[in-house]
């Protein structure tokens, strides 16, 4: 499946309907600087799973627009045609004041879903106030998507937790459209979900969807049961539907994947040898003597930083013969810092790798090298061609894409090692990971250690089978098998 072939199912089952893609982050952005206005693509896992998609169907993005100098380069119905270079569809911005995306976004969203999801033991904040906020917020996202629909026949592919309310507010105000909804992160299970005091309320909007799709069955699983327990309705695990209101919600796996033979080519292109050189000589040339093992993350507790820190330092300690043979680069882009949570990891991870650092290096070797910074696409796909080994070490994620986009950045020399968290979406797909329980210091610092000693030909073996797999099942393939599902279930005669 390729983006041509993606456009052309879509078409036929639309069947000349609109498509409207909703999500919270915008696809581009545009930011003020001292030369003018400069075009931006956000570092995003989600953003560059989904872009192949709306760009293939040539509908409308609707988003938060969060850049300095968005509302300059919009139209009168706040639209502006994208991407730059080669305007393949329309991004429609939805304006919020800092109130609302503190209530909001780093309110709900990040304060309360997000911990509320992932277990990884941080305690979810929960604020009235910021329920508010939420609920208005959804319902500014809501009356978009009515304005671009218009009275038109429309497909609304709703995108995570930002928007768990989007659904049912569009399934009132139109029940003839079509709402898919993907959560992009876990679903916990239901003692973890019954501590939200507005359970009942995000349940009833979620399940305005026609289908809801998670990652993996588990998680499928976990929200079935959390609706049986928890909201009036009727669930039928045998066909995998919940009825609320007499209508069906259709609950599935959906694994979400990349786009394979782009990432393969970009990481062979100019610009990333650009990248590739800068971070080199950044470095310095004595790192490319060294085994690689590097990490590419937002800085987020729920992504297992320290704790791989940790597992290095603890690998070094043991091993002492490898001292000034490896290196550990982290990038590690700033996220959520308005949230006292994430500022504490920043601070702690400072501290850990001066600590580690103190105790291993030499005059010629420094052991950990920390990049913090917002890094662009091809810096990130520079460090891919970097890395020996990727570390992956998530405490619990739904996907965890940088996995896959590794897989991908290395189809034309197979021989690097993915050491891959057991608590990822991904862990599933690639099996040919070296699977750890990053909770286990211990048992990640051994398995660094294995990816070391790991000789040429399995290596290449491990990354050949994994790049099959990935290269069989794209982002094109996720696009395709929920347009799929959306045609089993639609009525004859296509879209409402």
């Amino acid at each position: 499946m390729d983006a041509e072939a993606l456009g052309q199912l879509v078409s036929r089952i639309a069947e000349g309907s609109k498509f409207i893609l909703v999500s919270n982050r915008e696809p581009w952005l545009h930011e003020r600087d001292t030369m003018g206005i400069k075009v931006l693509r956000p570092a995003s896992g989600m953003v560059t799973a989904l872009e192949p998609i709306i760009r293939a169907t040539g509908g409308t993005w609707i988003a938060h627009g969060a850049g300095s100098a968005d509302r300059l380069v919009t139209d009168h119905k706040d639209r502006i045609e994208v991407p730059p270079e080669k305007p393949a569809y329309v991004l429609k911005r939805v304006w919020l004041s800092k109130k609302e995306e503190n209530g909001y976004y780093y309110g709900i969203s990040n304060q309360t879903l997000w911990p509320l999801c992932h277990i990884v033991y941080t305690r979810p904040r929960f604020s009235r106030e910021d329920w508010e906020i939420y609920r208005r917020v959804n319902q500014r996202f809501c009356d978009a998507v009515l304005e671009e629909a218009g009275s038109d026949p429309a497909i609304v592919f709703i995108q995570d937790y930002h928007l768990a309310l989007l659904p049912r507010m569009l399934r009132t105000a139109r029940p003839d459209l079509f709402l898919i909804h993907f959560w992009h992160i876990p679903w916990p299970n239901c003692e973890a979900f019954r501590i939200l005091p507005w359970g009942e309320e995000l349940l009833d909007g979620l399940l305005g969807n026609d289908i809801l799709g998670f990652h993996i069955q588990y998680h499928c699983n976990n929200f079935m049961d959390t609706v049986e327990r928890t909201i009036e309705s009727r669930v039928d695990y045998e066909q995998f539907r919940i009825f609320r209101g007499g209508r069906p919600t259709h609950i599935r796996s959906f694994p979400i994947s990349v786009d394979f033979h782009q990432i393969a080519n970009d990481s062979e292109s100019q610009r990333t040898r650009k990248s590739y050189d800068r971070i080199v000589k950044e470095l310095g040339e004595g790192v490319l003597g060294t085994t690689v093992y590097a990490g590419v993350d937002r800085i987020d507790y729920t992504k297992g930083i320290p704790e791989r820190v940790k597992a290095f330092d603890l690998m070094l300690k043991l091993h002492p013969e490898i001292h000034g043979k490896v290196t550990l680069l982290q990038l590690a882009a700033p996220s959520r810092t308005h949230i006292e949570d994430y500022r504490d990891i920043n601070d702690k991870l400072d501290d850990l790798v001066d600590e580690v650092n103190w105790r291993h290096q030499t005059e010629e070797w420094t052991p950990v090298r920390f990049l913090r910074g917002h890094h662009d696409y091809y810096t990130v796909l520079a460090s891919y061609k970097i890395a020996d080994i990727l570390l992956v070490t998530s405490l619990h994620d739904g996907m965890n894409l940088v996995a896959k986009e590794y897989v991908s950045a290395r189809k034309k020399n197979p021989d690097g090692v993915l050491l891959l968290s057991q608590y990822t979406g991904a862990s599933r797909d690639l099996q040919d990971a070296l699977l750890v329980n990053p909770y286990d210091i211990e048992q990640m610092a051994d398995m660094m250690y294995a990816s070391f000693c790991m000789d040429n030909s399995e290596r290449a073996e491990r990354m050949s089978r994994m790049i099959k797999q990935v290269r069989r099942n794209t982002v094109y393939d996720w696009g395709a098998k929920i347009m799929r599902e959306l045609e089993k279930i639609l009525p004859t005669g296509g879209v409402r």
